[in-house]
C-alpha cells in the first residue's frame, strides 16, 4: 500500500525527479499551493496540489508524464495543474482571483518562482469578485433546495461551500489594502473589520467546516439563511467598491 505522506516536503525530492526525468529541460518550475502550503495539511484527508509549469514544447507533449501520475495519485497527490509561464502571464484579468490566491500563500520546491513578480489589476479582481460572489451564492440557493433542508446535507453544504467563499474574501480583502491571514476564521474577522459587516454566521460555518461545531437538524434553517444573507451583503458592498 502506497505510503501518505506526514508532510508534503516529504515528497519533494521524489517528485522533483519524476517530473524532471519526464520532462527534462521542459520543466520550469514546481510550486505546492493549498493546504499543504498553508500549513492546515492534514495527512490522509488533504490532498496535495502542486502546479507544473512547462515549456511551450513540453505542454505539447504531455502524454509523457502518464506513467509517474498513478503512482503519486495513490499517494494522496493531487493531479497537478500544468501551465506555461505565457500562460498564467496573459491570464492575470481573467483569473486574478485564483493566481492571488495561490501567490499569498505558496512553497517553490523546484526552478524559478514564476509567483514572485506577478502584479493583479484591482479593476479586474474587482469585476472577478463580484462574478464569484453572485454566481457561488446562487449555486449555494441552488444546492440548498437540493438538500431538503435536512440537518446532515446542510452540514454537508456548508463544509464544501465555506472554502470557496474564503478564497473570494481573500481577494476582498487585497482589494482594500489589508493583510491576509492564513486562517479561516482570521480572513472572515479581517473581512468584518475592513467592510464593517456583521459576520457571525460565517464565523459559525467556519466552526462547522473545521471541526469545532456541529449543526442540529432544528437549526439548518436558520443558520443556512443567516449564512446566506451575509453574503448578500458583502455582494452589494462589492458592487460600491471605487478601484
Amino acid at each position: 500500500m502506497a505510503k501518505i505522506p506526514e508532510k508534503p516536503e516529504y515528497i519533494f525530492q521524489e517528485f522533483t525527479s519524476d517530473f524532471r526525468a519526464v520532462f527534462g529541460p521542459d520543466l520550469i518550475s514546481i510550486i505546492l499551493y493549498g493546504s499543504g502550503a498553508r500549513n492546515d495539511y492534514v495527512p490522509g484527508k488533504s490532498d496535495i496540489n502542486f502546479l507544473i509549469v512547462l515549456s511551450e514544447q513540453g505542454i505539447d507533449n504531455l502524454g509523457r508524464v502518464f506513467g509517474v501520475l498513478p503512482k503519486w495519485r495513490k499517494r494522496r497527490v493531487a493531479l497537478p495543474l500544468v501551465m506555461t509561464k505565457a500562460f498564467i502571464n496573459s491570464s492575470l484579468d481573467c483569473y486574478p482571483v485564483e493566481f492571488l490566491n495561490m501567490k499569498r500563500c505558496y512553497v517553490l520546491v523546484f526552478g524559478e518562482d514564476v509567483f514572485k513578480d506577478l502584479v493583479f489589476d484591482k479593476s479586474a479582481l474587482r469585476l472577478q469578485v463580484e462574478r464569484e460572489l453572485k454566481g457561488k451564492l446562487l449555486l449555494l440557493r441552488t444546492r440548498y433546495l437540493e438538500t431538503e433542508g435536512k440537518g446532515r446535507r446542510v452540514e454537508d453544504l456548508i463544509k464544501e461551500s465555506i472554502t470557496a467563499f474564503i478564497a473570494v474574501f481573500n481577494a476582498l480583502l487585497y482589494l482594500r489594502d489589508t493583510e491576509v491571514p492564513l486562517r479561516r476564521g482570521e480572513v472572515v474577522k479581517a473581512v468584518a473589520k475592513a467592510f464593517a459587516v456583521e459576520t457571525g454566521t460565517l464565523l459559525r460555518c467556519v466552526d462547522i467546516k473545521e471541526g469545532r461545531s456541529r449543526l442540529a437538524a432544528s437549526e439548518a434553517e436558520d443558520v443556512f439563511q443567516g449564512y446566506a444573507k451575509e453574503l448578500v451583503q458583502l455582494t452589494d458592498l462589492v458592487d460600491k467598491i471605487k478601484v
